[in-house]
């Protein structure tokens, strides 16, 4: 097959991607994530938790939340339909460890789930405390 060849078979076979459409279901499917988040932390609030508390309160449910639609195959259903906007951060994060953990869990707990599902999330740990021990160090020693 030679280069042009290539070039038409892929041009049939590559679908168009309908842009607009997809910004807009991203929007909507990380705004209703969003909302449920904010849900959450009024929930707290309302049981008499302070601020902080309750942030982290509803930065966990959405976590157990997420953790849980992965389990049973429902977050993939949203993924889908959301594209990147169910891929919020927290969300994003907490469906990545949970997808590994699930994929892996026939190799074992420890050389299966507890190994690979930070085959993903590592890196991003690695660097979310790397950087907030800089942020820090540089903090304590201009600011204070």
């Amino acid at each position: 097959m030679t280069n042009k060849q290539y070039q038409e078979y892929a041009t049939k076979r590559s679908e168009t991607s309908p842009c607009i459409i997809n910004c807009i279901k991203a929007f909507i499917t990380g705004g209703l994530i969003c909302m449920i988040g904010e849900a959450f932390k009024q929930l707290y609030l309302y049981l008499n938790i302070d601020s902080d508390t309750s942030l982290l309160f509803a930065s966990l449910s959405i976590i157990l939340l997420t953790a849980i639609s992965t389990g049973l195959g429902f977050f993939d259903k949203i993924a889908r339909f959301g594209k990147g906007g169910a891929l919020v951060p927290i969300s994003g994060f907490a469906n990545a460890i949970t997808s590994e953990a699930i994929e892996s869990k026939s190799e074992g707990l420890i050389t299966g789930v507890a190994t690979k599902m930070f085959t993903i999330a590592g890196p991003v740990i690695i660097y979310g405390i790397t950087a907030s021990i800089i942020y820090g160090l540089f903090y304590y020693i201009f600011i204070m």
